[in-house]
C-alpha cells in the first residue's frame, strides 16, 4: 500500500478543520468523522450453489485486506428453498487503518474504472450515513478477472458520526468521494 495514513492524516490536518469552519463547530469534538465501511453482497443465489459464498469471500477479502465473512439468513423461506442459518452473502467491517485504506484505493483506483464514470449518487439515509452501490466486483485491481466466475455486486456502507445527511455528505466529499453535482454544492 504504501503511504496508508494519508487520509487519516490528511482528516486531521485539512478536512476536519475545514468542515469545522463550514459548519461553524464550536468544539473539534463536533466535526463529524468516519466510523467505519462496511462492505456486504447479497448472495441470494448461493442458496443454490454453496461455492458461490467461498469465492465471494476470497473476493472481498482481497480487496479489503480483511477476512470476509458469511452472512445467514434469519427465517426460513420456504418459497425461497431458504432455512434459517443458511449463507446467503458475505460482508466485511473495516475500521481505523483499514478502513481508510480501502477509502483510499475505492477513490483513487476502483471509481475511475467504473466504464463512464459520471460520479456517484449522493443519496444519504437521514442520518448522515451513505451507502454506494457497486454493480461489479471487477472495477477493484485485487480481481483477476480471467479467474472470475460470475459478476457480483457490493453495497458499500459508510458510517459516520454526522448527525445530518448535509455534514455527512461534506464529509465523504472532502475525503475525495465523487459525487455527481448534488443540489447544495
Amino acid at each position: 500500500m504504501g503511504n496508508t495514513a494519508s487520509l487519516k492524516k490528511e482528516y486531521a490536518e485539512r478536512i476536519a478543520p475545514a468542515l469545522k469552519s463550514q459548519f461553524q463547530y464550536s468544539s473539534s469534538m463536533q466535526v463529524p468523522v468516519l466510523k467505519k465501511i462496511v462492505i456486504n453482497q447479497g448472495l441470494g443465489m448461493a442458496v443454490a450453489d454453496k461455492k458461490i459464498i467461498d469465492v465471494a469471500i476470497s473476493e472481498l477479502t482481497a480487496i479489503t485486506g480483511q477476512k470476509a465473512v458469511a452472512t445467514v439468513s434469519r427465517k426460513d423461506i420456504a418459497n425461497f428453498k431458504l432455512r434459517k442459518k443458511m449463507p446467503i452473502g458475505v460482508m466485511v467491517t473495516l475500521r481505523r487503518e483499514r478502513m481508510y485504506e480501502f477509502l483510499e484505493r475505492l477513490v483513487r483506483v476502483a471509481l475511475p474504472r467504473i466504464r463512464d464514470f459520471k460520479g456517484i449518487e449522493s443519496k444519504f439515509d437521514g442520518k448522515g450515513n451513505y451507502t454506494l452501490g457497486i454493480q461489479e466486483q471487477i472495477i477493484f485491481p485485487e480481481i483477476n478477472i480471467d479467474s472470475i466466475t460470475r459478476i457480483l455486486g457490493m453495497n458499500i456502507t459508510f458510517v459516520t458520526s454526522a448527525k445530518t445527511d448535509e455534514e455527512g455528505y461534506a464529509l465523504l466529499k472532502e475525503f475525495g468521494l465523487p459525487f455527481k453535482n448534488a443540489k447544495n454544492d
